[in-house]
């Protein structure tokens, strides 16, 4: 399935599958209370629409707690077409949630207490967020938090420097099977998802980071080293945790694409999937509004991105070792 086609299926089917796609749009005068005014930057994702229509839903989840999609600014991929052509529609869809479009992010940010940063192109994160973070707001970045390794750091030297701390996830750390694995007992574990490249961005940070983050989820930090095997169709890497145990990623990029794994751990064998839509990260999104705590630290991120950096590494070696530390240390020279 074409990846633009296969995204809209996915958040449909998430949205249906949550309940949200039966909801009633039609009585949307309520307006979120002082705190809970939510803006938007980027309508050029499908991710967007998800999370308005579930704040702003005629009678949303109580979890949700009262937070709603006050305003968007829309930009945004200017480049990438598959993104770019989305923003246009995507406008009209959020103004008849009753969301206002922001003219610039300076506008949006008088108009929002908290910030979902959407814009699907990473390369833009980091001048935006800087300017979430000066005006000192929370701020949840959609993946990839950055569209490089050393852009990824710079964000996280930003948010301690203004005392912001930053959420970053994709909804594949949620998926099924999650909730029956003892992480202390998990001995490896192999997780899959598509890999379909965007030129513009390294080749895992715009679409295989679904499925390194799961990796992630379940095996944590601690991954020293990687090793890369790359065909034209698929992409395998080995990761060694300091520990002694391994971790592999298979991104596709033919066939029937999908989301899942096995993790090997001390009591047998679990399987990850199926996927299990938007609605468990909004959930933990909110929670972090109200607390300011992140469910995933600084460290995972980085090291997430520095995982996909290490594997690029591998490829343009011809599949030879490459540690994180080193793609670490380049990174943080720029």
């Amino acid at each position: 399935m074409h990846s633009l086609s296969r995204r809209k299926f996915i958040v449909n089917s998430a949205i249906a599958g949550a309940g949200l796609g039966l909801m009633d749009y039609s009585s949307l005068s309520a307006k979120p209370a002082d705190g809970k005014r939510v803006g938007i930057i980027g309508l050029d994702t499908s991710h967007s629409i998800a999370f308005t229509k579930a704040l702003n839903a005629a009678s949303p989840d109580p979890v949700f707690d009262g937070y709603r999609v006050a305003a968007a600014y829309p930009y945004g991929s200017k480049d990438i077409e598959t993104s770019a052509k989305r923003i246009p529609g995507y406008i009209e869809e959020v103004k008849k949630l009753g969301v206002e479009i922001a003219g610039s992010i300076k506008e949006l940010l008088d108009k929002s207490d908290v910030i979902l940063l959407e814009t699907n192109d990473g390369r833009l994160h980091l001048e935006q967020a800087l300017q979430v973070l000066k005006a000192g707001k929370r701020m949840f970045i959609d993946k990839p938090v950055a569209a490089s390794l050393s852009d990824a750091i710079a964000i996280y030297e930003a948010a301690k420097k203004y005392n912001i701390p930053i959420f970053t996830a994709s909804s594949l750390r949620y998926i099924k099977g999650l909730e029956g694995v003892d992480k202390k007992k998990v001995l490896g574990a192999d997780t899959y998802s598509p890999a379909v490249l965007e030129k513009t961005h390294p080749d895992f940070f715009w679409y295989g980071i679904h499925g390194v983050e799961t990796l992630f989820t379940v095996m944590g930090t601690g991954c020293k080293a990687v090793t890369r095997v790359n065909t034209p169709n698929t992409d395998i890497v080995v990761g060694i945790w300091g520990d002694g145990r391994t971790g592999t990623f298979r991104g596709t990029r033919t066939g029937k694409h999908d989301y899942g794994g096995t993790v090997f751990t001390e009591d047998g064998n679990k399987t990850l999937g199926p996927y299990g839509g938007y609605e468990p990260l909004l959930v933990d999104i909110i929670k972090y509004f109200k607390t300011g705590e992140v469910p995933v630290t600084p460290e995972e991120t980085i090291e997430i991105f520095a995982f996909m950096e290490a594997a690029d590494e591998s490829k343009r070696q011809g599949g030879k070792s490459v540690t994180l530390e080193s793609v670490l240390a380049k990174a943080k020279k720029k």
